[in-house]
């Protein structure tokens, strides 16, 4: 009997109905992606957005928790503070706002590591964020190359 492996596919959340051979192209981009192996906490109340982001992570090899609501990332990094190397939050939430969710991740940790992510353009009250240690800010929809380097980029800063 041969041993099934889940195999890592560069086609999760954009065409999951072709497989990943379809796609030439993509063949040894994974190879050419800075990856790592922390864990990443992602926010955002949309779940198309959970679902892509997240399969983009994990092929990148992180491990990531999912938060669908500022209230919920609170209390997941509160609990998991130590485990927890980087929060993508989205800047835009119903409820607690990126400001509001930044602010209490920040009293939890004052060196915790965000980065914004938003569908609009950066703005006023995304610079003041990053002016109060925010790391970054990331537009979406996320692009796996863009994504893959902002990660690192912020994960490896001091």
């Amino acid at each position: 009997m041969k041993e099934n492996k889940p195999e890592k596919d560069l086609s999760a959340g954009f065409r999951p109905e072709a497989p990943s051979g379809d796609f030439p192209d993509m063949d040894g981009l994974e190879e050419d992606l800075p990856m790592g192996d922390e864990t990443i906490l992602l926010v955002d109340d949309e779940q198309i957005i959970i679902d892509v982001a997240r399969d983009m992570l994990e092929i990148l090899g992180y491990s990531v928790l999912v938060a669908q609501r500022g209230q919920e990332a609170v209390a997941i990094y509160a609990g998991r503070k130590d485990e927890i190397d980087l929060v993508i939050q989205d800047m835009v939430m119903p409820g607690m706002d990126g400001a509001d969710v930044f602010s209490a991740l920040q009293s939890l940790n004052p060196a915790v590591k965000v980065i914004l992510a938003s569908g609009y353009v950066m703005n006023e009250k995304v610079e003041a964020l990053i002016r109060r240690g925010c790391r970054a800010f990331m537009p979406k929809p996320f692009r796996l190359e863009d994504l893959s380097a902002k990660v690192r980029e912020v994960l490896d800063a001091p």
